[in-house]
């Protein structure tokens, strides 16, 4: 018995060691694998994640470059650039919020920038929203608590909790006694926060100071992703002439447009970049835009910039040289402002438009509006405002006439007399009364005869034989349209294709009896822009082609060595946009009735006119109309439009005019605007007082030593 028991105990004795040298066993098998996979951790893969800790990813990163500039026929600049230091900051791909906060409050006590508080001025440079975002930046762990709290005691889910929502939870008093050296520090980071990942922004690039830019180069370790360079600005050397037609460039805040963004984005444009927004900056932007910088930039894992280094430092925009000679310009300019300065009744507005009418080029463009008070640049007008503009658009009846065949060289003679229909207006015209007058083609122009036109309208209608005191038996509507068609060749009504965007083409009338197809042959029914009445009167001039009116005559680069207009690059080409078919000697009637006009014996151009070095032949137009200007007390009363086309010299024009007064008195108008158009003409030809007495070229100046010499 006692054996047994004895037995039992040894037999528990020798159990537990087993099991202890098991468990050791085991604790020295995960020792040895601990050991062995913290050597291959450490030897056979430790160059791998140590690597891995220092990772660096490299990025191209494009910049902007300068845009081309804008210069006049003889290359003086429009628009230039103004070179200017900037400090500038490049974005990593994933910089957080409060490394960026750091970053600003850094260069905060290196350079100075607008930063005054919404709590100390109601027109600060800051508002609450960037006090905020900053507070936020900066207590990002109490933010977190708070946010948390927030929507735990609302039962809020936190998908439903926006950025917008949680800045809410900052009271004003957290952020109301900012330091100084903290609000610059605001103002910083509210640019930075602007920069999308891998993306460009100017912190300061307005009056940055050589010491300002030496603190940041030689502090540049602790402001990563903060850079020094040179950025620019428009300027216009011109006295901001022509600025209306010019056009805008965004600002970085402004960016891309936002109908557009998609597509410049395809374009490989960024968000913030400085665009054309509008008119030529804008038509043109893909010229101007110029090829951007590129840099080769490192981040670390966490995404934050460390190195960068310019690899192509881009290629400055082409430059535009225009068709405008701003000698030219700015007299046409003074003399539309001289008209509106001496303006009589609800005037408030003029415009003229001078072209080649060999290819369409630009010669100058102006217009003139009285805005409170003053007289402001519109010459954005003279495509966009459109008016009545009366009996100057005559030739283009008695051309439509000949298209039509309802006149020929051989049958175009027709009796002027007061024409009375039975519920329609009665007609007449100005020279005539009350007789019977035989006039012709060329004398209906010469004579302005609204018979003459009417009478035109109405065969065009299908009705040739009129008889006084009865209804007007014409389709008016379809008659109006028939005479659009042709008009529209003319460039009256449709586009004109010149190169500047959002082109008015005029207001086409309601027609709602036939006896308006009559008033629509002389220029009083449709309305039609500056612009559109000066392709017709160029295309009068000419001989019977249309050419789309261009501003731009060449494309050119930049001289890499000082800086001056370089090669070129392209050349723009004239547009022909139709011809009108009709034939030599019918151009010809029609040249002879508007040379009559000018320098018959009739009216009052021949008396303006006589004496000019140079022959000119054109027509006037006075047109009954509605005030529709900018004072609203006097909106639909009775005016009157007066408006000239013309061209000169008569033989081989060189140059085709359209004037525009509106809004004058009924009462005796005047003879303003062929004042206007005699003066452009003179300006243009250099005689009478603006005739120059002074060699304007080397050559000129030498053919007059010699000249002289020999006397």
């Amino acid at each position: 018995m006692a054996r047994a028991k004895n037995n039992r105990k040894d037999r528990k004795k020798s159990h537990i060691p087993f099991r202890l040298n098991l468990l050791f066993f085991i604790i020295f098998l995960l020792f040895v694998v601990l050991i062995i996979n913290t050597g291959f951790l450490q030897i056979i893969k430790g160059d791998e994640f140590k690597a891995e800790v220092e990772r660096t990813e490299s990025t191209i990163i494009r910049g902007n470059v300068p845009r081309g500039e804008i210069y006049d026929s003889k290359l003086r600049p429009l628009v230039a650039n103004e070179a200017k230091n900037t400090i500038m900051y490049t974005r990593g791909s994933n910089t957080k919020t409060e490394n960026m906060a750091e970053v600003a409050y850094n260069l905060a006590n290196l350079i100075d920038i607008p930063h005054s508080s919404p709590f100390e001025s109601d027109d600060s440079d800051l508002t609450e929203r960037d006090l905020k975002d900053y507070f936020y930046a900066t207590n990002t762990e109490l933010m977190d608590e708070r946010i948390e709290e927030h929507l735990e005691a609302n039962n809020i889910e936190a998908n439903d909790f926006s950025y917008a929502d949680s800045i809410e939870l900052i009271d004003d008093a957290e952020i109301m006694d900012y330091s100084d050296r903290e609000l610059k520090a605001v103002a910083i980071f509210t640019k930075m926060n602007s920069a999308y990942a891998l993306s460009t922004v100017n912190i300061k690039n307005q009056e940055v100071s050589q010491e300002e830019i030496a603190r940041v180069s030689e502090n540049n370790k602790m402001l990563p992703g903060v850079s020094t360079g040179i950025d620019w600005s428009r300027v216009y050397p011109q006295n901001n002439a022509l600025r209306s037609v010019l056009g805008n460039v965004s600002t970085e805040a402004q960016g891309l447009p936002s109908a557009q963004v998609n597509e410049y984005l395809a374009k490989g444009y960024s968000r913030n970049d400085r665009v054309g927004r509008s008119l030529l900056e804008a038509e043109y932007e893909n010229v101007l835009r110029g090829s951007k910088s590129k840099s080769k930039t490192e981040t670390d894992n966490s995404g934050d910039i460390i190195t960068q280094e310019e690899i192509y430092p881009g290629s400055k925009g082409h430059n535009l040289v225009l068709t405008l000679d701003m000698d030219f310009q700015e007299n046409v300019d003074q003399i539309v402002t001289d008209v509106v300065n001496n303006r009589r009744g609800l005037n408030d507005s003029a415009y003229a438009v001078a072209l080649d009418p060999s290819d369409g080029k630009v010669l100058a463009m102006s217009g003139k509006k009285v805005e409170d008070g003053e007289v402001r640049d519109d010459t954005l007008g003279v495509i966009q405002n459109a008016f009545e503009m009366g009996s100057s658009v005559k030739a283009a009846t008695v051309l439509a006439g000949y298209m039509d065949g309802v006149i020929t060289t051989d049958d175009n003679t027709i009796v002027d007399a007061p024409m009375r229909f039975a519920g329609s207006q009665n007609i007449s015209s100005v020279f005539n009364r009350s007789g019977s007058v035989p006039v012709n083609d060329m004398t209906a122009l010469q004579y302005s005869s609204n018979v003459y036109m009417s009478t035109l309208a109405m065969r065009m209608g299908g009705y040739w034989d009129y008889a006084p005191n009865q209804g007007l038996p014409i389709d008016g509507q379809a008659t109006v349209e028939k005479m659009r068609s042709y008009y529209r060749q003319f460039g009256l009504g449709s586009e004109t294709g010149i190169d500047l965007p959002n082109e008015s083409t005029g207001q086409a009338g309601n027609t709602t009896n036939p006896g308006e197809a009559l008033f629509f042959s002389f220029g009083q029914f449709d309305t039609y822009t500056p612009m559109q009445l000066a392709q017709y009167a160029s295309t009068i001039a000419n001989g019977g082609t249309r050419y789309a009116p261009h501003l731009v005559s060449e494309i050119r680069q930049t001289n890499q060595e000082n800086g001056e207009v370089g090669r070129l690059v392209a050349e723009v080409k004239p547009k022909i946009m139709n011809t009108i078919d009709v034939t030599d000697e019918q151009m010809s009637r029609v040249h002879n009735g508007l040379n009559l006009v000018v320098n018959g014996d009739y009216g009052y151009a021949p008396g303006i006119f006589s004496g000019t070095p140079y022959h000119a032949a054109g027509k006037t137009g006075t047109a009954q109309a509605s005030y529709w200007g900018e004072n609203e007390d006097h909106r639909g009363e009775s005016v009157t439009n007066v408006t000239f086309i013309g061209y000169a010299p008569y033989d081989d024009p060189e140059i085709a005019v359209a004037v525009v007064v509106p809004y004058l008195p009924n009462e005796n108008t005047g003879t303003v605007n062929l004042e206007m158009s005699k003066q452009i003409m003179d300006a243009y030809f250099e005689v009478g007082e603006y005739e120059d007495e002074e060699p304007t070229t080397v050559e000129e100046a030498e053919e007059e030593g010699e000249t002289e010499s020999e006397e």
